[in-house]
């Protein structure tokens, strides 16, 4: 077991300040504190190898977990170990087997290449040269980007930064990786093409992942088992399959039309969610999908059907909606 999380918790005490003048004046002499439960006993093991999505509405405590795993944060209660480390100790041989990569934060210099970071990093982390030209390489082809080791940071799109600032991250080759939303405000291509990398890396090193993603394709892609939590609770740990099994309780029949047939014949199937002749969308419940179908080549000119799995997002969202009802 690489990650052990154990009744995890992380709690802030938050000032509340009323508006306005008399609010701040308020504050000085009597102060309101609201008490947050970012995470709020959450336990949870990773095995060598794996690769987790980890997901969950804003606020519901990904990263705040994240970071307590990567030493960033004291825990306020609960045991955390990873590779038999303590996180928060920051022991320098822990450091170097981990590595946190957030999507929306950046580690390279600004207005110098980016094989520049690199090369500190390799300092830093006291990389012999030849494992750093090998590893550098190996990431460099990967990532198709040898054209770009040279060019200023600030003169390389955002998914080119991005490709770099994976590179500066693994150049230790960490056994842990920790990923915050690696793809975001990257174009679908780019998603893409950091999925795949994604994937090959963890196949090629067997290193183990926690990934966090508000795009439930990289979850979707990279994932057999996640965790879902929301406000700081965990709601769901397991393989994504299973996870389809549990919450949704329908199919989609996808069908495409011959001829022209009325919302109201078509309703009488199952609940008709989209309707732009020839194409149709029905959702019917689980268990009754194969009926309806064959209802529907009985009844209606079909050229074409599928009955398929609902869309995760769809299953996620209906999973935080039955939390909070």
């Amino acid at each position: 077991m690489v990650i052990s999380v154990s009744h995890l918790k992380k709690y802030y005490r938050i000032h509340k300040k009323e508006p306005g003048v008399i609010g701040s004046i308020t504050s000085l002499i009597s102060r309101t504190y609201e008490n947050v439960r970012a995470v709020d006993d959450i336990s949870f093991s990773i095995d060598e190898g794996e690769l987790v999505g980890f997901i969950g509405p804003n606020g519901a405590g990904k990263t705040t977990t994240l970071k307590c795993l990567s030493g960033l944060l004291y825990p306020t209660s609960g045991k955390v170990s990873v590779l038999g480390y303590t996180p928060f100790e920051r022991k320098h041989e822990y450091l170097k087997k981990i590595s946190l990569v957030m999507g929306q934060k950046n580690q390279l210099w600004w207005d110098l290449p980016a094989i520049e970071t690199f090369l500190l990093n390799k300092e830093i982390y006291e990389i012999a040269d030849d494992q750093y030209k090998k590893t550098l390489n190996e990431l460099v082809d990967l990532l198709e980007v040898e054209s770009l080791l040279k060019v200023q940071v600030r003169k390389l799109s955002l998914g080119e930064r991005m490709k770099m600032e994976l590179i500066a991250a693994l150049i230790h080759a960490p056994q842990v990786l920790f990923l915050d939303e690696p793809t975001i405000g990257l174009d679908v291509v780019m998603q893409k093409k950091m999925r795949d990398f994604i994937k090959e890396y963890n196949t090629r090193h067997a290193s183990t992942i926690l990934l966090t993603s508000h795009y439930m394709e990289d979850v979707r892609q990279l994932a057999r088992r996640v965790i879902i939590i929301d406000h700081g609770k965990l709601l769901y740990d397991g393989k994504l399959d299973n996870l389809v099994k549990r919450y949704a309780k329908h199919k989609v029949l996808s069908i495409v039309l011959e001829t022209y047939v009325s919302p109201d014949k078509l309703s009488e199937v199952g609940e008709l969610v989209e309707y732009d002749f020839p194409h149709a969308v029905i959702r019917v419940d689980r268990g009754a999908s194969n009926m309806a179908a064959s209802q529907i080549l009985q009844k209606f000119p079909v050229d074409d059907l599928n009955i398929e799995e609902p869309d995760i997002e769809d299953i996620i969202r209906d999973v935080f909606t039955k939390k909070n009802a």
